[in-house]
């Protein structure tokens, strides 16, 4: 998926997506995870008070998922497998967090863009943590996609 090529045409208040704008939206996001009641511990046991470089990864991971620049390199499957005390309840914040973030920063079709590929990447973990589907559901782009 690449969200470079979508319209900037009336934006507004949104920014277009960019490494910049991933950059804002991964930041503050993972402020908001940092700060959960219940995200906030499983991330905090997991990087050991490594968040800067975290957030670089993640930068990095989410530029090479909505833009295309392949500068993000690992296992993600194998990492998140590794975690403890990861619930079903843990995905349904994540989740809900990220549609917060990215419907405030983007226009309506690059957030459900972000939305439909965190959901997916939700979805795989989740499978992997629990072996079914979990209850959220990928968002509707209103174009008979799902």
């Amino acid at each position: 998926m690449n969200l470079q090529t979508t319209s900037p045409e009336g934006l507004g208040a949104h920014a277009p997506p960019s490494v910049e704008s991933i950059t804002r939206l991964v930041h503050g996001f993972y402020g908001d995870v940092r700060q959960d009641p219940l995200l906030g511990p499983v991330f905090e046991k997991a990087l050991h008070g490594q968040w800067d470089t975290h957030l670089q990864r993640l930068v990095d991971f989410w530029s090479t998922v909505a833009l295309g620049t392949r500068s993000f390199k690992g296992d993600v499957f194998g990492k998140h497998m590794a975690l403890e005390g990861v619930t079903p309840a843990h995905f349904a914040a994540w989740v809900g967090l990220w549609q917060q973030h990215t419907s405030r920063l983007f226009a309506p079709e690059v957030a459900h863009d972000l939305q439909v590929a965190a959901h997916g990447i939700a979805r795989n973990l989740f499978r992997g943590f629990f072996g079914s589907d979990p209850a959220f559901v990928t968002p509707h782009s209103g174009h008979g996609e799902r």
